[in-house]
């Protein structure tokens, strides 16, 4: 220590009166030869008697700190281009990055760049506070929203390396007492917003994204297809004008697509359940553009902004579902579904329930549940339902058969026109709902529809359904084309399931006597191989274990497809089983024993002369 010409004596006065041998300690800055000398120092100090001299350095160093911080009270941001000016404490911020000194003099570096926290966010879903961190790296700010947690942590805080943020596992301790620091201190200067991570309905009287002041802080993933639905292109009347002409052409699939579409925010105040419209036929017929007219209402309708593809996980289309939430949920190319039909069922009840998965959260608990109520779009080369989907499945979707039915006159030109023009008329159209008159309206509307598609064979959700499309399609014809050229009843009515299309007993009863037609060698008394019953004139004998096997085979519930063969008459039974016991080849066995001279209702007899044999 010293210049090596000063001549010091070492007193025990000289440590415990004097600040000179502290001072000299506190001026190294290399931590090395300052814990060098704090070693000699003490060994000297011990020699006089001192033996807390390190203990005596600490309180120095604390001391000086408390000291640096009130000098260091008027310290502020200072970036080239900040949003605000907020108070840094102790830290000193500028363009060449943040710093302090701590406890011990030495400098600690929160980061090499302008940051700070410029808004705070409060979802008004669940109460949770999120931050906006605006951060600038060559003369250019960016921004990202960030839950507390994350900026609350040394190991999260790194996370936004990725954003392009110079963080490091030895900095980030520093960037998130700097980031703490500067929010205490300006807490009543930070901006607070309402904010929402989803779209759709909030409460009755606003609609996200429309309201003001109103701030996305949803999953970055999100983003684009937020973004798809804030910003507009061309005109509102250009678009109306063009869409009047597609209207005029008559043509169902089209109009019914774009009614759909409006009809998805009319689910909520209706109080109406979710639905499925699958639009599906060979390639090449607009099935994709009539999807983007649809989506064209609200947002951007390039694939890949708002519209998505059937080639997602059930998570994915669990989550974008939730996003969308009252807006529809449109999906694309369902031949590209990695899943077989039967199991795609599964896929229709989820995101026809209108709520996610419950799952556990890391933290204990349980994460916050999505929840959506909309219509649901898509289209694909082939039906969603097959023979075997469940009653259900079938009941909560309507599907178009496009077949030989061109959706514009030039596919091209209208997908050419709608990329170039969208965004307006939902935001009318919420604009109108926000009116009392017009919500009655609607309800009242929907109601009436209900009652007039009610006299038909048609099922209830099927009817639900088709009565909010027709609904939607009068407000719009009432307050968007004022042209006449809306849906009728009947016009839709030809689209929808009957009990019968539903009944999943009458679809069973149909494959069973196919299976049987099919495999008649097996019930004959001439077959030497594997028997699976008998024959009588009228009546064929299955064993149980046969009947099962072949019901599961095919995605059939046996016990309930027997108990509606029991309840119809279908069946021999002894007591109250489904079954009965016959002799088969000097054996006793339990059989499903089918009666085949009653024709159930629904089904017609051909007479025998008109019978054809293939």
């Amino acid at each position: 220590m010293g210049d090596g010409n000063e001549q010091i004596t070492y007193t025990k006065d000289y440590f415990l009166n004097s600040t000179e041998p502290y001072e000299k300690l506190y001026a190294i800055k290399s931590s090395f030869e300052r814990n060098r000398e704090l070693e000699k120092m003490a060994d000297i100090a011990k020699s006089c008697k001192v033996l807390n001299f390190k203990a005596l350095f600490k309180s120095y160093c604390e001391s000086v700190a408390m000291s640096t911080e009130r000098v260091y009270a008027e310290n502020v941001t200072n970036f080239t281009g900040q949003e605000l000016e907020l108070d840094t404490g102790q830290w000193k911020a500028n363009d060449f990055g943040i710093t302090r000194f701590n406890a011990k003099g030495y400098e600690d570096v929160a980061c090499v760049h302008p940051i700070m926290p410029v808004e705070r966010l409060v979802n008004i879903d669940t109460g949770l506070e999120k931050t906006r961190i605006a951060f600038a790296k060559g003369g250019d700010w960016r921004s990202i929203v960030c839950n507390r947690s994350q900026l609350a942590s040394a190991r999260s805080i790194i996370e936004l390396a990725d954003y392009g943020v110079a963080v490091t596992s030895e900095s980030a301790k520093h960037l998130v007492q700097y980031i703490c620091d500067v929010e205490n201190l300006n807490y009543s200067i930070i901006p607070e917003h309402n904010s929402v991570s989803r779209l759709g309905w909030i409460g009755r009287n606003e609609f996200s994204p429309y309201v003001e002041n109103l701030i996305f802080d949803g999953d970055i993933n999100f983003r684009s297809a937020y973004r798809a639905v804030t910003e507009k292109a061309g005109t509102a009347q250009e678009w109306i004008d063009f869409v009047k002409k597609i209207r005029a052409r008559n043509n169902i699939p089209s109009k019914i697509a774009l009614a759909a579409s409006f009809a998805s925010v009319l689910v909520e105040p209706c109080n109406c359940s979710l639905f499925f419209v699958h639009f599906w036929g060979g390639s090449g017929n607009g099935k994709t553009v009539a999807l983007m007219l649809a989506a064209s209402v609200w947002a951007n309708p390039k694939v890949g902004e708002y519209i998505h593809t059937f080639n997602s996980t059930d998570v994915g289309q669990e989550l974008y579902a939730g996003f969308v939430n009252s807006l529809p949920l449109i999906l694309d190319e369902f031949q590209i579904q990695r899943n077989d039909k039967k199991s795609f069922d599964s896929t229709i009840y989820k995101l026809t329930e209108g709520a996610g998965r419950t799952r556990g959260a890391k933290t204990g608990g349980l994460q916050r549940v999505q929840t959506w109520r909309n219509c649901i779009l898509s289209s694909g080369e082939s039906p969603i339902t097959s023979a075997h989907s469940g009653g259900g499945a079938i009941n909560r979707i309507i599907e178009i058969n496009t077949e030989n039915t061109k959706f514009f006159q030039s596919a091209k030109q209208t997908a050419d026109f709608l990329i170039h023009h969208y965004g307006h008329a939902g935001e009318m159209f919420i604009e109108e709902l926000m009116k009392p008159e017009i919500r009655e309206m609607a309800i009242k509307a929907q109601g009436e529809f209900f009652e007039q598609l009610s006299n038909k064979d048609i099922t209830e959700k099927q009817t639900m359904a088709a009565s909010l499309i027709l609904t939607a399609d009068a407000l719009i014809d009432l307050l968007i084309f004022k042209d006449g050229n809306g849906l009728t009843a009947d016009e839709m009515a030809k689209f929808l399931a009957t009990h019968s299309d539903v009944s999943s007993d009458i679809r069973a009863y149909e494959w069973l006597i196919d299976w049987i037609t099919q495999n008649s060698i097996k019930f004959s008394e001439d077959n030497a191989q594997e028997t699976w019953g008998k024959k009588d004139h009228d009546k064929i004998c299955i064993i149980r274990n046969i009947f099962n096997r072949a019901c599961a085979e095919n995605n059939y519930n046996a016990t309930s497809f027997l108990s509606w063969l029991k309840r119809e008459g279908l069946i021999e039974t002894e007591g109250r089983g489904y079954t009965k016991r016959v002799r088969m080849n000097g054996i006793k066995c339990q059989c499903v024993v089918l009666k085949l001279d009653l024709i159930p209702e629904g089904f017609e007899e051909v007479p025998e002369n008109e019978q054809e044999e293939f």
